[in-house]
């Protein structure tokens, strides 16, 4: 059990140090050059890019009805996209994704997986 999530960290480590590597994408002043602009995909990145925690009903007001999809593919392009569960003021469970920087642990461990030959 430990060694299979030791490998998906690996994994998501690989994904994480290629697209910083190649520059495929970028968070601050330069166009995005892989994420159609016309896209749903789009349209959260850009939110999480301003710095906003976005919920399920925020997203289903920018037109995404499943938010954890688009959060997926955003965090296959490189991108650490953080979950947060909270408990809102009337006893419901919210989850908030953000954007955030990774850990050097886990660029760390991407460029040791890299240096071991693992790719995705």
């Amino acid at each position: 059990m430990r060694i299979l999530k030791l490998l998906r960290i690996v994994q998501y480590s690989v994904i994480l140090v290629s697209a910083v590597v190649k520059q495929r994408l970028t968070l601050k002043g330069i166009k995005m050059k892989f994420i159609n602009p016309e896209t749903k995909t789009y349209k959260v990145f850009s939110a999480l890019q301003e710095g906003k925690a976005l919920t399920a009903s925020q997203a289903a007001k920018m037109g995404v009805k499943n938010l954890s999809a688009e959060v997926s593919r955003i965090r296959s392009h490189g991108f650490a996209v953080y979950t947060n569960s909270r408990k809102a003021g009337n006893g419901v469970n919210v989850t908030e994704y953000v954007l955030g920087k990774p850990s050097r642990k886990l660029v760390a461990l991407g460029y040791k997986a890299m240096a071991l030959g693992l790719t995705v």
